[in-house]
């Protein structure tokens, strides 16, 4: 009965290491230096635990999950998509919500790595630099997801926002309007991207690229005070271009309550294709994006990993142009 009660932990403060080294032991030895791993080895023997049964009990059925925000229809579309394959296969997810910090994202990073995973699900491609230390050693598969970024050779699964931000600025300009601001919100790695996309095609039309960000989380509340922002530093604006639907929303009520005509005296257009973009009279121009096919195809393929099923890596779900009706 002695056995049952030692823990990784024990082990990995008998053999003097870290519990991560004593789970990566357990998961692929061949990535433990040999002298530590015949310290592990002797320590299990030491103590009367058996390695088979230790690897058997060391088999994991959860995937963890971090997401910069559970108040966005974003997130938790990815969030069904990847629990539709998860929960099918009998995994369980562990989420957990860093309110776009990178030093909270660090620490849960870390913490999550301490469990028994069999994989983990990141919304961001840009992490601080003792994150990726841990990832890089993490011995369990890492899918980023939302953007194409492909570090480390992680999995990526999304679309390209930087192409997004770039078509739908262009789509603007194609509409006659030259005086497009971009409405920005927590200047995210994705939400610069965007940015910058807009930017070129600002630029390859000698246009001048204007940045509104209030580091805020998108929300329809802000958008109404983002469009007089603008108005008072270019009074000429014509159009806008909202990171999300959300803000787009709160731009268009503004614009009613104004009396702002949308889309002749004002364009506006948001990101990802809401259902409230698509609630609102005149609808909302905006770009689809797939969330729940993104995390579908990113848990598949993570299981696949897992199970040592040969996949591709890397996949581009793109996205769609909606012009709606303001536009």
């Amino acid at each position: 009965m002695r056995n049952q009660r030692v823990t990784l932990q024990d082990i990995a403060l008998l053999a003097d290491v870290t519990k991560m080294t004593v789970s990566r032991f357990l998961r692929t030895p061949e990535k433990v230096s040999p002298e530590t791993r015949e310290r592990i080895t002797k320590v299990m023997q030491e103590v009367g635990f058996p390695l088979e049964e230790t690897e058997k009990k060391n088999q994991s059925k959860k995937i963890g999950i971090l997401v910069p925000s559970f108040n966005n229809q974003i997130f938790s579309d990815l969030l069904a998509g990847i629990e539709s394959v998860t929960s099918a296969q009998g995994y369980q997810t562990l989420v957990v919500n860093y309110d776009y910090s990178k030093e909270r994202e660090e620490e849960h990073i870390i913490n999550l790595l301490t469990y028994r995973l069999a994989g983990l699900i990141l919304t961001d491609s840009v992490h601080t630099l003792k994150a990726d230390k841990y990832l890089n050693a993490a011995d369990i598969p890492v899918a980023q997801v939302m953007d194409l970024d492909d570090n480390h050779g992680r999995i990526a699964v999304g679309f390209d926002n930087f192409q997004a931000g770039f078509d739908m600025a262009t789509a603007l300009i194609a509409s006659g309007k030259r005086h497009v601001v971009y409405f920005g919100s927590m200047s995210d790695p994705r939400d610069m991207k965007r940015y910058e996309g807009y930017s070129k095609a600002m630029e390859n039309n000698q246009l001048s690229p204007q940045h509104i960000t209030p580091n805020k989380v998108s929300s329809v509340s802000i958008g109404a005070g983002m469009l007089t922002m603008a108005r008072q530093l270019n009074p000429e604006v014509d159009a806008v271009l909202c990171t999300n639907d959300d803000i787009a929303v709160g731009v268009l009520q503004e614009c009613l309550r104004l009396g702002i005509q949308v889309p002749q005296q004002l364009a506006i257009s948001g990101f990802h294709g809401l259902d409230i973009g698509l609630a609102t009279t005149p609808p909302l121009a905006s770009v689809i994006t797939p969330r729940f096919e993104i995390g579908k195809v990113a848990a598949e393929i993570m299981l696949k990993k897992i199970n040592k099923i040969p996949t591709i890596e890397r996949v581009d779900l793109h996205y769609r142009i909606s012009l709606g009706g303001t536009i």
